[in-house]
């Protein structure tokens, strides 16, 4: 099987994005979602195992967790992604190594305070996923 590339040129995510979308669902983080990370989505603040991820996690870095968080063990496609953590991008707008550079260095951060646990796998061919534990 062989899938499609993305055709997107990447714009960059400047701290200009919008917070949220109209046609996005709000986002609403249940307690219960994950048992070491937790995300205070109105602070922007996200925790591990208790301890704030510090330096907080860059704009479209805590836009994926967001999204990926509010969808725990569900995959998120890469559109899904892109509409996500970059709205202002419309048609050709966010290469695939964007995406996949922008995933590595969320998991990067995550592993910084929790080296033994694998948060975000990679489900080839259809996007990304949060692992409930």
């Amino acid at each position: 099987h062989v899938t499609p590339k993305l055709k997107l040129r990447f714009l960059g995510a400047g701290v200009t994005a919008p917070l949220t979308r109209p046609d996005l669902p709000p986002v609403i983080a249940r307690p219960d979602t994950h048992k070491r990370l937790k995300i205070d989505t109105e602070a922007r603040r996200v925790f591990i195992n208790g301890v704030e991820v510090n330096p907080p996690l860059s704009f479209p870095q805590y836009r994926l967790l967001e999204l990926l968080y509010t969808h725990v063990a569900r995959v998120c496609s890469r559109e899904e992604v892109v509409e996500y953590v970059w709205p202002e991008v419309i048609g050709d707008g966010v290469s695939e190594q964007a995406i996949d550079a922008l995933v590595r260095r969320l998991r990067d951060r995550l592993s910084e305070l929790d080296p033994g646990t694998h948060y975000i796998t990679t489900v080839r061919g259809h996007g990304f996923r949060l692992e409930q534990e």
